[in-house]
């Protein structure tokens, strides 16, 4: 394999240095996509879901891992208030927790990692988001949940429900509103804090597990890349392409082949699966931000690409929009202002920070 020259690792190191250094809020920005490419190209292994992209929430952990020159400032500022704390009995049912310095109860915004289901960590939470939403007052946790090579559909969403649940039975205890609390990522992150916010509460106010009595409803939701279906039948009809035929989708259903999705007794399991089918009218706000290029997939493109299309979003804004919920759809390269991270961030403060509904 030939050297790349130094010059582009430098140009690499420097635009991840400058990113590491960016004001709260707007480190949530994503860098241009010829960037990515050449990220991909100089570190393949940053690739954790292994479809041949570098998708926005990879790119935050490769620039996490690479952002060795951050400041003590910078890194005091992430320390969890509590980390590793348990909220369910497997291993991967952890979650970290910064407290605001509020005297009343604060709102709660959860990070949920992407990763195709198949990688990621709460490390992947952006350093500036979680100064951003403490400076305003908002606490901020970051969980981990079970990859579907662990345990397949519905294990992600249900961890991610107890995680929720979980956070709010500490609400005394870690001085939070129950009744004011949001979650946000990116890729598979961004697919269960929409499925979150659009399903119906899985409380169970009878359990005898006072984790289970509380709510996993939520005040807003923040989807970066997101897809509201992960029915890969429904992606072939949406996307077109090879988009369906990524390979996370064969290990959420834990089916042994993509032929394996045209079985009838799949179907409910698969709309289950995917938020777009749980949407009513009395749902909570979304913002969302894509990246990938907002055109036609071309005709020689690889399985699983397009998997973060924008589509979906428009798709998502039209049913939510027909229904009166409040949605708000960007893209990365629409040259509007404020830019596209600074509305996400700025949606979710301020949904959380208005006065809670009922």
């Amino acid at each position: 394999m030939k050297s790349r020259p130094c010059s582009i690792h430098i140009f690499h190191v420097l635009f991840l240095s400058l990113f590491v250094a960016m004001p709260a809020g707007a480190q949530q920005a994503n860098p241009p996509p010829e960037l990515l490419e050449r990220l991909l190209k100089q570190y393949p292994q940053a690739d954790t879901d292994r479809d041949g992209k570098l998708s926005v929430e990879e790119f935050h952990a490769l620039r996490e891992k690479l952002g060795k020159g951050k400041s003590q400032t910078q890194r005091a500022a992430r320390k969890p208030t509590v980390a590793d704390v348990k909220y369910g009995p497997h291993e991967r049912n952890v979650l970290d927790f910064w407290k605001a310095g509020t005297k009343s109860p604060s709102p709660l915004v959860v990070h949920i990692h992407g990763g195709g289901f198949m990688a990621g960590d709460k490390k992947q939470v952006g350093a500036g988001n979680v100064e951003f939403f403490l400076q305003a007052g908002i606490s901020v946790a970051s969980i981990n949940y079970r990859y579907s090579t662990q345990a397949i559909y519905p294990a992600p969403m249900l961890d991610s429900a107890r995680a929720i649940q979980f956070l709010r039975s500490k609400a005394g205890e870690w001085n939070l509103d129950p009744k004011r609390v949001a979650a946000f990522g990116g890729s598979a992150g961004a697919g269960i804090s929409m499925w979150l916010a659009f399903h119906d509460d899985l409380a169970k106010p009878g359990s005898n597990d006072s984790v289970e009595r509380q709510s996993t409803r939520l005040t807003c939701a923040g989807s970066m890349g997101g897809q509201p279906s992960y029915n890969p039948l429904v992606i072939r009809e949406w996307i077109g392409g090879r988009a369906w035929e990524h390979g996370a989708l064969v290990k959420l259903f834990g089916v042994n082949s993509k032929e394996d999705f045209e079985k009838p007794e799949l179907k409910k399991l698969m709309d289950d699966s995917s938020a777009i089918t749980h949407l009513t009218k009395d749902d909570p706000p979304v913002v969302m931000i894509y990246s990938e290029p907002d055109a036609p997939l071309p005709a020689d493109c690889k399985p699983g690409q397009g998997i973060h299309h924008p589509k979906f979003g428009h798709i998502l804004k039209e049913k939510m929009d027909a229904l009166g919920i409040e949605c708000v759809y960007r893209h990365n390269s629409d040259g509007k202002q404020p830019p596209a991270s600074q509305t996400f961030t700025e949606f979710l403060r301020d949904h959380l920070l208005a006065k809670p509904r009922g």
